[in-house]
């Protein structure tokens, strides 16, 4: 997901769950939501802003408060409803050149952190999937032909199956012919 600085960019659900950046560089944020609007059936904007006091205390001092107007544009799955893209753009003009700086400083430092996080992760999962067949997740049963289109069922468990089917054809039968007999 591109960010609005082109600080951050990333795929997948699992970075959404990281403390955000608002949360760890101000103080008691305020956010608030002016506008949500479909442009299309795949298309959504959400107009919000935020305002906060830095934590840094010589931002705090001399700064004043940071004030972010943002609006967010998303790119939705028709079908699902699931995020396919999001792109923020954020207005600083309500804020004060220090707030701006902290701001742009804060968000700086805040994606080089996470960058570093992803680069970990990746390295990880590299060294991971390098590793050995016991170390697979053995719930799923891959397709040993290597067919990805074939369809699985479930084993056939013989007589049992069966047995259950007929009964239930004998009963439908059995109760059209009662049916029968009290009408005619």
């Amino acid at each position: 997901m591109p960010s609005p600085s082109n600080t951050r960019t990333f795929i997948g659900r699992e970075k959404y769950m990281r403390p955000l950046w608002i949360t760890k560089a101000l103080e008691k944020p305020v956010v608030t939501v002016q506008e949500m609007s479909m442009q299309s059936t795949s298309n959504l904007t959400i107009k919000w802003a935020f305002r906060g006091k830095p934590k840094n205390p010589f931002f705090a001092s001399i700064g004043g408060v940071v004030i972010v107007r943002v609006e967010s544009q998303f790119v939705l799955n028709q079908i699902s409803g699931q995020v396919l893209e999001q792109v923020d753009s954020w207005d600083l003009s309500a804020s004060s050149l220090p707030a701006q700086a902290y701001f742009w400083l804060s968000r700086r430092v805040y994606s080089t952190v996470e960058s570093g996080k992803d680069t970990i992760e990746a390295a990880k999962s590299t060294a991971s999937g390098l590793s050995t067949k016991e170390d697979q997740n053995l719930s799923a049963y891959p397709d040993p032909s290597g067919d990805p289109t074939k369809f699985f069922q479930r084993p056939d468990d013989g007589f049992n199956q069966d047995v259950y089917q007929i009964g239930l054809l004998l009963a439908v039968i059995y109760f059209i012919v009662q049916f029968l007999k009290t009408t005619l």
